[in-house]
């Protein structure tokens, strides 16, 4: 029986105020767009310090907290309002991509147990729900998003498989790397697109649209492998059944690549770069740049309006605030 007085403390910060980044040289405004929603001297603020590789941000409304990955240290973190950040799961399996559905339910890719996971806001570990595609283990979930019609759609490339600081080492059964869509109700999982390397993925407001980024390039990072040509994002219409058409290219970075993003509800992208954020219309205009004092790899919207922009940036969790 464990003695619960010998359990460590779940408290990462403590309650308070977070602090302005040191030095920062402000919002680069590219478009009087993004001027009349960001000023160029809001603050970029320091939520947390102290992660390996921050990623999977995703907001809980029904808790009142952001949720976040630390992929090495094996850790989903939960950042409150009142400045505290705690332990949610400890010991994960290597979890990286996050999602809330409307009822609260929790999604999470799993690249040690090669998954989708589910879980409750009540605490409870995550159960499996997706693990093989026509009889074959999937590579290794990295990110995952809610559709507007409750699906479930994540990405599955190899990086959790091939890099041992983020999962183990195996072989892939599958002889693709794909966009799946999971439905929760039926369980049926459906094939919807494939990739060198499938990364980020997000929907517009709508759910009329589906952006996903390719990001093979960063193969170059694995010993052993040779970095790929892909650091772009591409967007897809989505039909009522799922089905996507319209295959497009959206926009590259230029520095790093396109890890992941979100579309807020003006059906801006906000995505994360090895500089920072970079910030473009629906109709493919550049409208500005966040940089950020460490690599950025996901970010996401949250707080009570929404208009908190948060970003997973390798130690930090960071926030800027839009002020519409």
């Amino acid at each position: 029986m464990r003695d619960a007085n010998l359990l460590p403390t779940r408290l990462l910060r403590r309650p308070g105020a977070p602090q302005p980044v040191a030095g920062w040289r402000g919002v680069q405004i590219d478009d009087d767009r993004l001027a009349a929603v960001l000023a160029s001297d809001a603050p970029l603020l320091i939520l947390h310090e102290g992660t390996v590789h921050g990623e999977g941000p995703a907001w809980q409304t029904s808790r009142d907290r952001l949720l976040w990955s630390d992929v090495p240290n094996r850790r989903l973190l939960g950042w409150y309002p009142d400045g505290r950040v705690e332990v949610v799961i400890e010991g994960t399996w290597f979890m990286n991509g996050n999602a809330v559905a409307p009822d609260g339910t929790l999604y999470h890719c799993e690249h040690g147990r090669r998954c989708i996971s589910r879980s409750g806001d009540d605490g409870e570990l995550p159960e499996p729900v997706v693990t093989h595609f026509e009889g074959r283990r999937i590579n290794s979930p990295n990110d995952v998003a809610v559709a507007p019609d409750g699906s479930v759609w994540f990405t599955d490339p190899i990086f959790g498989i091939v890099m041992p600081n983020q999962g183990a080492l195996a072989d892939p059964e599958l002889d693709h790397r794909s966009v799946y869509r999971f439905d929760p109700a039926s369980g049926a999982l459906r094939r919807m697109a494939d990739f060198e390397q499938p990364n980020g993925l997000a929907f517009a407001a709508d759910g009329r649209t589906l952006y996903v980024s390719d990001t093979s390039l960063s193969l170059g990072e694995v010993p052993g492998f040779e970095a790929g040509a892909t650091h772009e994002i591409v967007a897809f219409d989505v039909g009522d059944d799922g089905a996507l058409s319209n295959r497009r290219f959206f926009c590259h970075t230029d520095h790093g690549y396109p890890d992941g993003f979100a579309v807020d509800a003006r059906g801006w992208v906000w995505t994360s770069a090895a500089d920072g954020v970079h910030v473009w219309s629906a109709d493919r205009r550049k409208l500005g740049f966040i940089p950020t004092p460490a690599v950025a790899s996901n970010l996401t919207f949250g707080g009570a309006d929404r208009r908190r922009l948060f970003i997973a940036a390798t130690h930090y969790l960071l926030a800027i605030d839009l002020s519409a």
